[in-house]
């Protein structure tokens, strides 16, 4: 058994590291050599045991495979180590003004390679070289047009901006003045509007911010308005939350604004008989709008909805008080039947232009009403009311019962 592993030694010492030395991979194999040597002292170590036996056709594969090995590395580095001189001799013909590209890929460095004379590949790497200058040409032209195209869009729109903007500007100024011309007829023949502003106490800081803006929206739909009402802001004193929502939002043109602003109360300026303040609690209905009247529109928006406020102060005052027929005109769904300030501007508008409340009310929201009546009211009601059961949910069959005794009724009465 010793004499085995002597013998394995010397093979080991006369055949693999000879080799490594030769290649220069010495340093490679020096690893395999320590533990072939290390394995083969434990195996003289464990020597004594008469069961273990050297196997040296294992040792004869474990060799085959290191040799194997060494010489697949061996031949990846004298591939990388061509390539990089294959690189350099590039760079060099080109430093010394040869037509060659400047960017080449493996594949064609290694096409390079393979080429079997010198004129070979001068032809191969001027072939590249042209293949490179037209790309970059071709990008240079599409740059340049892309660049034409995006300045020629751009002085497109410029040009189009100009004349639009001088256009509105010069439109916006004439309608401008339009507008101004009307308010300021309307200041001295139109009709009085009135906006009561007593209304400060009764509502927190953001529902007065909420009512101003409703009253900005107003005044903007009565300027543009063929016909527009004198518009009067009542009750509205210098320091109060009012004044101070109507200057954030006017700003400068406060002062500039067409309309009256006083801090009297309108029974003051005007004569009670005609007076009317319009409001929701009212048990009068207003059939139809009167040019001689002057309307009073309470600026209150609550979103508790405070019922009787504004119908208690025109009751204190002594004024005739009116509502709008929603009932009469429309078929109502749910929901209180306030209505926002600028909402009323635009139904008295209508009103006071054509006169018709079919018309008027179709600015009031469609998620408070069904539609327009235009059925006898006890028809009207069974249908709101078969509707009133799908919204609650009622069994489909006591539905179709309901509508069958309503539709035979009919019948009868035919």
């Amino acid at each position: 058994m010793q004499s085995a592993n002597v013998l394995l030694k010397k093979i080991v010492r006369s055949s693999v590291l000879p080799f490594a030395a030769q290649h220069g991979m010495k340093k490679d194999l020096f690893p395999l050599s320590r533990t072939l040597s290390l394995s083969l002292c434990l195996e003289q170590d464990n020597s004594g045991t008469p069961s273990e036996k050297l196997d040296l056709d294992a040792w004869k594969k474990v060799m085959k495979s290191g040799l194997q090995g060494v010489s697949e590395t061996v031949a990846e580095r004298k591939e990388v180590s061509t390539l990089a001189a294959a690189r350099e001799t590039l760079e060099m013909w080109r430093l010394a003004g040869r037509a060659v590209p400047e960017n080449i890929s493996e594949e064609q460095l290694k096409t390079f390679m393979e080429c079997p004379s010198k004129s070979a590949k001068k032809k191969y790497l001027k072939y590249l070289h042209l293949k490179e200058l037209y790309k970059k040409n071709d990008k240079r032209k599409m740059d340049e047009k892309r660049g034409r195209k995006l300045e020629a869009q751009k002085q497109a729109s410029e040009t189009d901006e100009t004349k639009r903007n001088s256009l509105v500007c010069l439109w916006a100024n004439a309608m401008d003045k339009a507008y101004s011309w009307r308010a300021a007829q309307a200041m001295i023949f139109g009709q009085p509007l009135v906006f009561d502003m007593s209304y400060e106490k009764d509502m927190s800081v953001r529902e007065v911010a909420n009512a101003v803006r409703q009253i900005v929206l107003s005044e903007g739909c009565n300027r543009r308005s063929v016909d527009p009402f004198h518009v009067h802001f009542c009750n509205l004193k210098e320091d109060s939350l009012y004044h101070k929502e109507f200057l954030k939002h006017y700003r400068g043109a406060w002062g500039k604004l067409l309309v009256t602003v006083t801090d009297r109360c309108y029974t003051d300026i005007f004569p009670k008989d005609k007076l009317v303040y319009l409001t929701a609690d009212s048990p009068k209905v207003m059939n139809a709008f009167d040019h001689n009247k002057i309307y009073i529109v309470g600026s209150m928006v609550d979103k508790s909805i405070k019922t009787g406020v504004s119908l208690a102060r025109a009751k204190r005052l002594g004024l005739e008080t009116a509502a709008l027929p929603l009932e009469k005109y429309l078929l109502w769904n749910s929901g209180a039947k306030n209505l926002t300030l600028d909402q009323m501007m635009h139904i008295l508008l209508t009103l006071k232009d054509t006169g018709d409340w079919k018309k008027a009310l179709e600015f009031v929201p469609r998620r408070k009403y069904c539609g327009f009546v235009s059925k006898p009211v006890h028809e009207l009601k069974k249908t709101l009311n078969l509707i009133n059961t799908l919204k609650l949910g009622k069994r489909q069959e006591e539905v179709r019962r309901q509508f069958a005794k309503n539709y035979s009724k009919k019948l009868t009465q035919k």
